[in-house]
This record gives C-alpha cells, structure tokens and sequence, in this order.
C-alpha cells in the first residue's frame, strides 16, 4: 500500500505536500519522496525512511516550484530501498514522473512489450516504473511538440487499454500540469478537491480524503473508476472517462483496515463502515455464543477500536483500554519481514494487567492475516492474569493473497489457507475465534446498499479477483517474489539519494 499526492498551487507547494504526506503516512513507511516543477525545471527529493526523516531543512528550501507530486511507500515487491522510492521520472517525452499506489498484474508481460517494441529501459523491479513508461509511451504516441488535456486523457485511456490490476497515480509534466487517474475497477482509492485563496484557488489529488480536510481543501469528488481528471498549471480543472467500461470495485480491505477512519473513500464514511461491522459482528457473537461468559472487550489498538466499542455496546458488556500502544514503533503489518514483526510486538504493546486479571477477555481485532500477531497478544494476555482469552476478527478469514497493491505476500504465510477456523483458533492458542461473515461485511461497508458502488474486491476473502486474468502462474510467481525469505535477501541498505538537477 502507498499514499500519493499532488499540487497544482498558486505559490510553493512544498510545506502542503509535506503536510500531505505526514497525514497519509500509515499508508507506506518504507520511503517518501516530493518533485516539485519549478516552470520547466523538475527538483526531486526522495529516500528510504519516514517523512519526518527524509526531509530536511535543505531539502525543502530545494523543492521550489507552485506544483508538485508527493508519495509514501511500502513494498509489496523489489527491493525496501531508496532505489526504488517515488516519484519516478522518465525524461521522454516532455519530462514525466509518477506516483502510484496499486499493483499491475501483467507487470511482467508489459516489460517485455516497454523493451521489444516501445523500445524503453527500466530501471528498477516496480511495476510503478512500468506504469510511468506505458503512460509516456502513449504520450509520445500523439507525436505533438505541444500537447493539451485531451493528448493527456488519450494517453490514460491507452494505459486502461494495457494495464491491467489496481492502481491510483498522479503524474506531473513540468510547467504543463498534473493528471490524476484511477484503474477501471476503482480498487484503490484517490481523490480530489480545492481551496481559495487571495491568488486564486488551488488544486489537490490524494489517496484519501484526511489529507484534503488537513490542508483545508474541500473534497470535489473520488475520481471514478476509469476517469482521469487534469489541472494545467494555468489552474483550470478538466475531466473525462478514459475507459470502455468502468465498474466501481473498492478494494474493502481499505475499510477494514488501511484507511484512516476519518477519510471517505467513495462516500461512504470509514469510520461509521467500522461501527456498522461492529454491529454486525456483535449480532453474530450473540447467535453463535449465547451463554457466553465475556467480562470485558479490548480492543487491539488502533484500526479496531471502533468496531470492539460497538461490540461492547451491542453485548451491554464492558470496554476497556486494556493494551497501552507505543506510537513510536511502525505498523507490524507492513514491516518487511517475519523476523521484524516478531520482535516489534511486545515492544508495540504492553497489557494493562488490572484490565486481564481473573477475567474472561474478549479480544476485538479488524483481521487475521498471519497470525503471528495474534498469538502473542493472546499470551500476553494471559500472562497479564486472564482466565479465559476469545479473538474475535471484524474481518472474515484471510485466506488467499492480494495482488492489487496490498502486501498479503504469499498463501503459506496466511493462516486461515487452507485451514477450518477450529484450526486457526487451535494455532492462536485462544479459547474461542469468530470471523465476521463476508455478507455481513459489505453490508456493513455499502451502507445498507445506498452507496454507489457496483461491487467490492473481496479477492482475499474469496479469491474472486475482480480484473480477472490472475492465473495459478501468476500466484506461484507472486509468492516467490514476495515470500518473507525473498524480501529479507533483498532488503539491504542503501544510502542513495536521487535528486534531479541537484546533488544535495
């Protein structure tokens, strides 16, 4: 999962993209990157680390210009390192560079063709790499010194034409303007808006909706599935479908899990669709445990706290904060490699022991992917004095990968493959496990079905890939590239920095 950004501004734009990408930073911790366009000069700034870490006081003196691209990474393949962060920049034709959040999953195919026929080099392993190409390759198909919206909406709908998987980007030519767009399915989320000022009124795309709010833009619209939208450096907003035929298809793992609550990703409110799985994972729990003997409901800080206080309410059982998180340790589900995550648990969280102490503890978590996560926090609670220790997942069983951009690598990591939920709650050593329903899920997220969306892609739950074309091949290559043990080989150090026109 990645988080991008872009400006079109009536003054320096590089304090905003900054802001932007603080706020979005749960969506990728493995490297951050900002080019700005100063009229026809490109300043890029990019490196593995936190926000925070990459960007100095001379950096952001560097990055001058009214417009400009921002990203944060986590990879889902290739290397964690600087050399593959974003943005990306290809000189032909005009200048380009991308930022990009999803995964292609004909990446391979569209290399081959990028070589043999558009006669193009890559130089990293990311598929947002291949991205920015077949989009510069259909750009320069237009065959025009001087380009306009429409050579830019030709280009995306020649990028629908061949690529196919999930992605939301932004690119950026210097001193001409920026293009957002969005993959036929709409899987992964990105959005629009503007604010006025004395100069006149500026425009931002961004992943989610927080970033807008914290800036003080106003949401416009998510750019539909398909849709590309345009804003010139001369400020001025156009729009058009680039695809044949677009079906809004959110990925509804953002819901659960990687959105902030406070964003709306296709109108539909993060926070209330936490509530709502809450509600319906309680009435489930009601159902099957009816002589339950619960004392209390903790949550697994943060992502399911919304869903635990709902649980507790429906059950009219009590709540309590019973995990203290350190906010200074990184998300454990994005951390490139097992051996990391295990280490980072216990120095994550630490049990308040009044809160465990000769109860029977009812553990609330948004999902189960691994498993390795789980287990620890159930022992930890029971060193902390539980009696008894039950799981339960907002989020039905995990149980095949994702290959639209979220790092679920392979099947044999994910403990609910292949395995009866008797089995997984057996390996997490609770006393009892239940899953929310996957109906009782989009129920939950579509809003009673007042949202506009056509489907979801609920591929890790049911392993119904809504582009189609993933073949057993392409999952046998997937979980060798992004298995645990080809991540670690690959994750070594690397200080470079890159920077366009400077050296920094």
């Amino acid at each position: 999962m990645c988080g991008i950004v872009g400006i079109v501004g009536k003054g320096p734009v590089n304090q905003s993209l900054y802001d932007a990408l603080l706020v979005l930073q749960h969506r990728g911790q493995d490297a951050a990157g900002i080019v700005t366009s100063e009229g026809e000069k490109l300043h890029l700034r990019k490196d593995s680390g936190l926000v925070r870490d990459v960007f100095r006081t001379e950096h952001m003196l560097y990055l001058r210009g009214h417009m400009g691209l921002g990203h944060v990474r986590y990879p889902t393949a290739g290397l964690a390192s600087s050399a593959e962060a974003q943005p990306f920049y290809t000189n032909s034709p005009y200048g380009i560079v991308l930022a990009h959040n999803g995964n292609l999953i004909n990446a391979e195919a569209l290399k081959h063709d990028l070589y043999a026929e558009d006669l193009r080099h890559l130089n990293t392993e990311s598929d947002s790499e291949v991205l920015l190409n077949i989009f510069a390759h259909e750009l320069q198909l237009r065959g025009k010194l001087r380009i306009d919206e429409q050579d830019i909406f030709d280009a995306v709908a020649g990028v629908h034409r061949r690529c196919r998987g999930g992605y939301a980007a932004v690119v950026m030519i210097p001193g001409f303007g920026i293009c957002g767009f969005r993959d036929p399915h709409g899987i992964r989320p990105v959005v629009y808006g503007k604010r006025e000022t004395d100069a006149g009124t500026e425009f931002i795309i961004a992943s989610e909706s927080v970033a807008l709010d914290t800036l003080g833009f106003t949401l416009i619209a998510d750019i539909a599935p398909g849709e590309a939208i345009f804003i010139g450096a001369d400020g001025k907003l156009h729009t058009r479908q680039c695809a044949e035929q677009p079906v809004l298809s959110p990925c509804i793992f953002e819901f659960v899990y990687f959105a902030r609550p406070d964003s709306i990703i296709d109108d539909i409110s993060v926070h209330r669709a936490r509530l709502r799985m809450g509600k319906k994972l309680a009435a489930k729990i009601k159902r099957e445990w009816r002589n339950h003997d619960i004392d209390v409901v903790i949550p697994v800080p943060e992502t399911s706290r919304t869903a635990a206080q709902q649980v507790a309410n429906v059950l009219g059982i009590d709540f309590a904060e019973g995990f203290i998180k350190n906010r200074y340790i990184g998300r454990t589900f994005i951390m490139p490699g097992q051996k990391v995550r295990k280490k980072s648990v216990r120095r994550k969280l630490n049990p308040i022991d009044l809160e465990f102490r000769k109860k029977n503890v009812l553990l609330v978590d948004d999902s189960i992917v691994r498993g390795t996560t789980s287990r620890q926090i159930i022992q930890m609670a029971r060193e902390a004095g539980a009696q008894r220790v039950y799981f339960a997942s907002a989020a039905p069983p995990v149980r095949y990968p994702n290959v639209y951009g979220i790092d679920m690598p392979t099947t044999s990591e994910l403990i609910a493959h292949g395995r009866s939920e008797d089995e997984i709650c057996h390996l997490l050593r609770a006393d009892g496990l239940i899953f929310q329903e996957l109906d009782d899920l989009i129920d939950a997220v579509k809003k009673k079905n007042k949202s506009e969306v056509d489907r979801f892609d609920t591929s890790v739950f049911d392993s119904e890939y809504v582009t189609g074309g993933v073949t057993v091949q392409y999952l046998d290559r997937l979980e060798q590239s992004r298995s645990d043990s080809a991540r670690e080989a690959g994750c070594q150090p690397d200080e470079t920095v890159i920077d366009l026109h400077n050296t920094a």
